[in-house]
């Protein structure tokens, strides 16, 4: 399971004694917090962007709200990046995408987490500002500047491209792989 041509897809058939075990193993107290999760993941020197995309994406899988993530939205979380569905999946990139919460994601925003994601991932295959262009031009047809979470979904659904582009760009296999793989890598 530890090197890179194992499947991810796999990675949930794994038992969940398994998964618990490696979970103590990180957080013995049985709770992440944020610090912790930077640390697992090995992001230090970050920057103003990534930082708080990194803050997002806990705050998303801390479902509860606790400023923990336990051991169930740890799986939760796995769960959705690598067997939830489309819907979900998008879902979970709007809610991350609408950073002020009001319910609409606008070009700053996205662009914004795009870069951020960029910094993390080490992938720049996109420019960010490219694919925020495009996916206003398609998805923003009422040419608003800003989409709410059903014309997201719709528009994304509804263009092949824009879809393989946000799966490309929000491909957290390189994350999981250090927490499958742990820090003593």
């Amino acid at each position: 399971m530890g090197n890179h041509g194992s499947n991810l897809d796999d990675i949930l058939a794994e038992d969940m004694h398994h998964w618990y075990n490696m979970f103590m193993r990180e957080s013995p107290s049985g709770l992440i917090t944020l610090f912790e999760l930077k640390a697992i993941l090995g992001l230090k020197g970050l920057t103003e962007n990534a930082n708080s995309y990194v803050d997002q994406v806990f705050f998303t899988f801390d479902m509860d709200g606790d400023g923990y993530i336990d051991f169930v939205e740890y799986i939760a979380a796995i769960s959705l990046m690598l067997k939830g569905e489309i819907n979900q999946k998008l879902k979970w990139y709007f809610k991350l995408f609408d950073q002020d919460g009001n319910g609409k994601i606008d070009k700053e925003e996205l662009e914004t987490i795009f870069s951020a994601i960029q910094s993390i991932t080490r992938n720049r295959d996109i420019d960010p500002e490219e694919i925020v262009t495009i996916i206003f031009e398609r998805i923003d047809v009422k040419g608003e500047g800003e989409m709410t979470l059903e014309e997201f979904i719709e528009g994304a659904k509804d263009h092949e491209d824009i879809m393989d582009m946000l799966k490309n760009l929000m491909d957290l296999t390189p994350v999981l792989e250090i927490i499958v793989q742990g820090r003593g890598k």
